[in-house]
């Protein structure tokens, strides 16, 4: 039997190592304290749960939902992102629903690229923002995220034979993993970049809202192209609303970019399910206590974990955002962030991620996930302290 070329970029991974890690782990006894995966651990706030209950009570959700059926939602995203961000949307043409921002990145590159065309990619980033490229048949130019450039790319530093085949660029802030946040003067630069090169500019913000220590939440890429000129922005409701299980996000920016990926998305699926969008606009329309307790949470959990490690001798950076803690590698450990989760778990339970699944640029990192309590999160820390005087 054959199978098509494009499966050979989908070949095995550093995060497929892990979970074979973790399987043989708990084969030999270890109970996993699991701090690899974003997949948070809290509950959906209740006043989503019971819109979403009361929908199932009603026949006439239970269909399929095409498109049109989508506009309550899309009303709502559009009143929701002119109060926070000043900015006017037309439902009808700049929003479209989808399965969670992964949807978006990995489908948008197949309206987008032809085979061999070019996609600017941050290095580390999300593998999901690789595995469309890889999808569409393009190319990736990885643009390095390095700690003496705050973790942004410096456009300058791009070739310009990379340019002449480039089609779009991807960025995502605040960033998973380094947990770094973009300025609007940043934006400003990346938009008019994009501009000149004729590019696609894709904006991941599942994080908007994770912002600690009181800071300014974090800037619309559509702030500095209020027009929508050549830029998309993808937002999920799985980290901010802990949805992550009833997969709802959307798309919002440039007409002709929304048009593009509904065409895509038309001829994989239909939509959620319709009480699932209710679920959202219920999201939309909550008050802002409900995000800024998640948020409360998870900055006690990254304060927890952070002043844990400095007890075992592990001085790691205090995230201003997202669910993450990304940590360079201790000093004491000689080999590569794969080997030190590989036999970290093995030794110990505690299962993280290494930066090198983030591509080459997160090699020497490892990526600590705030999805467990506060004491358990210290209990990983002190097992880690074992294993590194161990070894």
């Amino acid at each position: 039997m054959q199978f098509a070329d494009r499966l050979n970029s989908f070949g095995g991974n550093v995060f497929a190592d892990m979970d074979l890690a973790k399987a043989q782990a708990r084969a030999q006894g270890q109970t996993i304290i699991d701090l690899s995966l974003g997949s948070s651990d809290l509950p959906t706030p209740a006043p989503i749960i019971a819109t979403i209950a009361k929908a199932l009570e009603d026949p006439g959700t239970h269909g399929y939902l095409l498109h049109q059926g989508t506009l309550p939602l899309r009303k709502a995203i559009a009143v929701w992102y002119e109060k926070r961000f000043g900015l006017a949307i037309d439902a009808e043409t700049e929003v479209l629903p989808l399965i969670g921002s992964q949807e978006g990145t990995a489908h948008l590159p197949l309206a987008v690229l032809n085979p061999g065309d070019v996609a600017l990619l941050m290095d580390p980033g999300y593998p999901s923002h690789m595995g469309g490229v890889y999808l569409a048949g393009g190319e990736i130019y990885p643009m390095p995220l390095r700690a003496e450039n705050q973790f942004l790319p410096v456009f300058a530093d791009i070739p310009g034979v990379i340019l002449s085949k480039a089609k779009m660029m991807v960025l995502s802030y605040p960033h998973n993993p380094t947990t770094a946040i973009a300025s609007l003067e940043f934006f400003h630069t990346a938009v008019q970049f994009c501009r000149d090169h004729d590019l696609v500019l894709v904006h991941d913000f599942p994080y908007m809202d994770l912002v600690f220590d009181g800071r300014e939440l974090p800037p619309s890429i559509l702030q500095t192209d209020p027009h929508k000129t050549c830029t998309i922005e993808f937002f999920t409701f799985s980290k901010s609303y802990n949805m992550g299980g009833f997969r709802i996000g959307f798309a919002i920016g440039n007409a002709q970019l929304i048009s593009a990926l509904k065409k895509i998305k038309a001829v994989v699926d239909f939509n959620q399910y319709e009480g699932i969008l209710q679920g959202a606009i219920a999201a939309l329309e909550s008050p802002p206590a409900i995000v800024q307790q998640t948020v409360a949470i998870f900055s006690q959990r990254r304060a927890t974990l952070v002043d844990a490690l400095a007890k075992i001798g592990w001085a790691v950076p205090l995230p201003t955002a997202t669910m993450y803690v990304w940590a360079p590698l201790p000093p004491s450990w000689s080999g590569n962030s794969l080997e030190f989760c590989q036999k970290l778990v093995a030794k110990t339970g505690v299962a993280l991620s290494p930066g090198s699944g983030f591509g080459q640029g997160g090699e020497g990192y490892v990526r600590f996930a705030l999805v467990q309590e506060p004491t358990i999160l210290a209990t990983a820390a002190e097992k880690i302290g074992q294993f590194l005087n161990h070894n």
